[in-house]
């Protein structure tokens, strides 16, 4: 729901005004927040009916008749997940919580049946050898190796159909041309798809100069050997909210130390921890650019999006991480092929 932050009240707003604000955004209950946003719990008309049934009076506080443990929706479910969710228990809104809890949007029936249109780009980086898997890359690029029974880059760009983008830019270079007779304009596929043609390896992030036209929305970048349910359109939301300049994808990895980790002190051995757990956060492949970001990107030359979220940082503007930990799988090892052939029939049938 667009312009969901109208609804959300303080638990001390009266019944009476929080019933006004129902009535004048259209929908069937307001979020109950604290200073920092974090939720508290909803409030519907069927709950302040129910209030004043048990003698409360309209004068009464929102605290005294709100509901205390509303369903919600994580900000990194899909789409799919969501609808199943509110399906599942007959509701018809669902407040979205990031994982502190904190309110980032308001999820309706009638937005999941009504996919928006987004006019913003999605540039698809599908220039790569995938030198990892020489194998099976000999002949053809990665992006058109099969996942499931199809390429992998049909389904990442079907995923973004899904989600109402229809301005997609494939950069092109090793074996472009399988790529280009398979998607052509990409009429068939629901979007407008134009190339970048890169005669030799620009990086992440180089082939943006290649674009002859300035975007003037904020655009959509990502890996060709990403294999995700991320919800593109939130990302991007969250990125306009917060003003930035560059949004970049992270998720948690962790790794397990083999072996049991010795803290020794001047005394001798202080402790042993066995086989401990390390977190990293880690890039996850996906950008939200705005068109500020573009012109720190060096003509034709090799250029990561590492190096150009560094240039962005030097130069005093905004960058911001964007969390996911829904289903994300990079395609680079034989390992990681096989797993996503055996993933693909049950997460995107």
């Amino acid at each position: 729901m667009r312009n969901w932050e109208t609804i959300l009240v303080d638990p001390e707003l009266s019944l009476r005004d929080a019933l006004e604000k129902i009535d004048k955004a259209g929908t069937r209950m307001v979020l109950v927040v604290d200073a920092n946003r974090r939720l508290l719990g909803t409030l519907s008309d069927g709950d302040v009916r129910r209030g004043l049934l048990r003698g409360l009076a309209l004068t009464d506080k929102v605290a005294q008749s709100m509901h205390l443990n509303p369903i919600v929706a994580k900000s990194n479910e899909d789409i799919q997940a969501i609808v199943a969710s509110m399906r599942n228990r007959g509701v018809y809104q669902m407040p979205i919580v990031d994982p502190q809890g904190i309110v980032v949007g308001l999820q309706t029936i009638d937005d999941l049946l009504t996919t928006p249109k987004r006019d913003n780009w999605v540039v698809i980086m599908a220039g790569g050898r995938g030198t990892r898997l020489a194998e099976l890359t000999s002949e053809t690029p990665k992006p058109m190796l099969k996942v499931g029974s199809r390429p992998l880059l049909e389904t990442i760009i079907s995923s973004f159909a899904q989600q109402g983008f229809r301005r997609v830019v494939l950069a092109v270079g090793y074996r472009a041309g399988q790529i280009e007779d398979h998607f052509g304009n990409g009429a068939s596929f629901g979007v407008d798809i134009s190339y970048l043609r890169e005669d030799r390896p620009l990086g992440t992030a180089g082939a943006l100069s290649l674009l002859t036209e300035q975007p003037t929305l904020p655009l959509v970048v990502t890996n060709a050997d990403l294999l995700t349910k991320e919800n593109y359109g939130h990302m991007l939301d969250r990125h306009v909210e917060s003003k930035a300049d560059g949004t970049m994808a992270v998720r948690t990895y962790d790794m397990q130390v083999p072996f049991g980790v010795v803290r020794e002190g001047d005394a001798g051995i202080e402790a042993i921890e066995e086989k401990p757990v390390q977190s990293f956060v880690v890039n996850a492949g996906m950008y939200v650019l705005s068109p500020s970001s573009l012109g720190l990107i060096p003509k034709n030359m090799t250029f990561d999006m590492p190096s150009l979220f560094d240039a962005m940082m030097r130069q005093g503007m905004k960058t911001r991480c964007h969390h996911i930990d829904g289903y994300w799988l990079d395609i680079g090892r034989m390992a990681d092929y096989e797993r996503a052939n055996i993933d693909f029939a049950e997460i995107f049938r």
